[in-house]
């Protein structure tokens, strides 16, 4: 058999990650609805999934670990023990240590490899105390309520052991599950000098007579069952049979023949007298639909490495450059036929790339639900209680931007929780329930995503903020300061109002890295906050990074791309509307009121500007806004190319696309563009005074 290690050994560290992330996940529900016995089993299977899989690609150190809060687990199902918080403490714990272990340094493996020791062996204590309590409420022996006695046949695949799969452990794990008989089935062996050491010859029929439910026999085979030869067929369902003698009857009959039927086996034991005559066999064969689907339904999801999407999508964004050149030629004349190839091409080059650009989204729900461990822990760290409520799971971001979001999202909730909820004792006083909520929800709103971080907390200090701001010179002590100027100081590096440093708070390291790296993804964030009633951050991100649909522009021989998902409608400007503007830089369309930025002054271009220029109205997060371009040349797919790290720093300029003609055009990044030109020479635009006083925000 060839067998690459390495690559099964990474498959299984993602795997891992995964199903650490669920259990992570299934056990915070848990803490919160213990009597959950849905919860209790999705616990139980992620984690005999690990330790499955950690046995099989050599992980033994993880794979005993996780037997032993498996077996915890196991009593909580069957009713022995009752979730209590130390349980789910001690299983976090382990959790993070196997974590460590799969994302540790070969140097300090042996110290990562010890702590998870500890922490599986500290499980024994619940074990003893399910003993114990079984004990002192059921005297004498405790014995096994027989509701079922199963006739299982398991025929291994031959490679069997070359996976890292040793059958007598299933085997084992079927004794733990009630009374057990095995009759190996020896009559493939070949001889001596033809047996290979490596493969299994030996297939075996087994009794079972369990009160657990069929699904947990499915659950010991999980990793073996579509590859192996497996058969479970219950013999009697009910509590009627005398289980140890029938029991003993159906081993003797199949230690005779393994020919015997499951039908052969129920006449018997009617024969005998262990059944009436009036109970039909089971004929069911397998467990509940639920179980057996999952070894019929097709596959419907292939695990793809990032590396050959990400590939995928640079070629797509080359077939689009490509595309726009064969329009623009297909322009220009010569064959007829050409301009009709050119559009289907666009066509189907247009819908390759929604296609494409939608294998790279997914829910951000994944990344929202990773955050329930932190308010967990840092609540409980700094004494309150904090509620995480999530909203717009589905809402669908690119991969990538989605990595890139996860730090600056922690930062704010470790705020949120930290700076804004207050402890219990003073929202008991202040009116508020004693525990304060978290709130974290996304949704689309065009080409972009939102998402919003509110908390119930006490709100910014203003009163705090200026007296910080005056402390270190950034305002006058008696400058009047609006309240949306005064709450920007917080994303200003260094700045804090915290009187000491923790390990959460005082740095005044925090805010200001969140919105260099949103920007850094040509995203903004804004915060509002009303004192006594909470706090509330809001990212808005762009869908993607890769390939967006933009408006071409020129001015002089330059083009220019602004996102087409900004802009709302284009309108021209003669001389004489320059003259009548006398310098205010406002238009006047259909009654409302909107200023405007010229593109040209904005860069520095020398020439007069055409007669009749374009003004492109965009919605900025102020208003709209108007930017003045020589002339609008039309709609065009762009693909986003980087800046070379010279032109990283310039301002309304997000990135470059290569033309259909070759040449280079620079995206515009329009809040960034609007911005620099009200810091400068634009301060006294207001974009929120109604027509009559002068402006109106449509």
């Amino acid at each position: 058999m060839n067998w690459d290690r390495e690559r099964a050994t990474k498959a299984f560290r993602e795997e891992a990650h995964e199903l650490l992330s669920d259990l992570e996940e299934a056990l915070l529900e848990l803490e919160r609805a213990p009597d959950d016995k849905e919860l209790v089993g999705r616990v139980f299977r992620a984690m005999h999934t690990l330790k499955g899989t950690g046995a099989m690609f050599g992980f033994d150190e993880i794979a005993a670990a996780v037997h032993e809060a498996e077996a915890v687990f196991d009593r909580v199902r069957s009713g022995q023990l009752h979730i209590t918080k130390d349980i789910v403490d001690l299983s976090l714990s382990l959790r993070d240590r196997i974590l460590a272990v799969l994302d540790e340094t070969r140097e300090g493996e042996q110290h990562s490899l010890a702590e998870l020791k500890s922490a599986g062996s500290a499980f024994a204590g619940f074990i003893e105390e399910a003993v114990q309590t079984r004990s002192d409420d059921e005297p004498g022996e405790v014995l096994i309520e027989q509701a079922a006695t199963y006739r299982i046949r398991f025929r291994p695949p031959r490679d069997i052991l070359l996976t890292g799969t040793d059958p007598i452990a299933l085997l084992d794990e079927l004794r733990a599950l009630g009374r057990c008989t095995v009759t190996a089935r020896t009559g493939d062996i070949p001889a001596l000098n033809e047996i290979e050491p490596e493969l299994c010859y030996t297939h075996w029929d087994i009794v079972l007579s369990t009160s657990r439910p069929e699904r947990d026999i499915y659950d010991v085979f999980m990793f073996v069952e579509h590859d192996s030869d497996l058969d479970i067929e219950p013999v009697h369902v009910g509590g009627e049979l005398d289980s140890d003698e029938a029991h003993a009857e159906i081993a003797a009959l199949l230690s005779l023949s393994e020919d015997v039927t499951t039908v052969e086996l129920c006449d018997s034991l009617i024969d005998r007298g262990f059944l009436s005559r009036d109970v039909s066999c089971p004929t069911v064969h397998g467990p509940d639909a639920s179980v057996k689907g999952l070894g019929a339904c097709d596959v419907s999801s292939i695990r793809v490495p990032s590396e050959k999407l990400d590939r995928l999508v640079d070629l797509v964004g080359e077939m689009v450059t490509v595309q726009a050149r064969l329009s623009q030629a297909a322009g220009s004349g010569g064959d007829a036929d050409i301009p009709s190839i050119a559009e289907e091409v666009e066509r189907l080059t247009e819908e390759l790339r929604d296609s494409t650009m939608s294998l790279r989204m997914v829910p951000i729900g994944a990344t929202f639900r990773r955050f329930g461990r932190l308010v967990r822990d840092l609540a409980a760290e700094l004494g309150k209680e904090v509620e995480l409520v999530t909203e717009g799971e589905e809402t669908e971001l690119d991969k990538k931007l989605i990595e890139k979001i996860s730090d600056p999202l922690v930062h704010i909730v470790r705020n949120a929780i930290s700076h804004g909820i207050e402890s219990p004792a003073e929202r008991i006083a202040a009116g508020k329930p004693g525990a304060g909520t978290v709130r974290l929800s996304a949704a689309h709103t065009g080409a972009y995503m939102s998402i919003r971080i509110a908390d119930d907390g006490a709100g910014l200090d203003s009163r705090a903020i200026k007296r910080t701001a005056v402390e270190k010179g950034l305002a006058a002590p008696d400058a009047d300061i609006s309240e949306k100027d005064l709450f920007s100081y917080v994303f200003l590096p260094g700045f804090s109002t915290a009187a000491g440093v923790s390990s959460v708070s005082g740095r005044g390291v925090g805010l200001d890295v969140v919105k260099m790296q949103v920007e850094a993804l040509k995203g903004t964030v804004e915060v509002e906050s009303s004192a006594g009633k909470g706090t509330c951050l809001t990212l808005r991100l762009p869908l993607t990074l890769a390939i967006i649909d933009g408006l071409l522009v020129k001015l002089g021989d330059e083009r220019f791309v602004m996102p087409l998902s900004t802009v709302e409608e284009c309108v021209e400007i003669v001389g004489h509307d320059n003259e009548k503007d006398a310098g205010r830089r406002l238009l006047n369309l259909r009654g409302q009121i909107v200023p405007y930025v010229r593109l040209r002054e904005q860069f520095s271009m020398s020439g007069a500007p055409p007669a009749i220029e374009q003004a492109v109205v965009v919605n900025d997060e102020r208003g709209r806004v108007g930017i003045v371009v020589d002339s609008v040349v039309g709609e065009l797919q762009t693909v986003i190319k980087p800046l070379g790290r010279f032109y990283r720093d310039i301002q309304g300029v997000s990135g470059a696309t290569i033309l259909g003609d070759g040449k280079v055009a620079l995206i515009l990044d329009v809040p960034k563009l609007i911005q620099s030109a009200i810091s400068g020479e634009q301060r006294s635009l207001v974009l929120d005074r109604p027509v009559n006083g002068g402006m109106s925000n449509s």
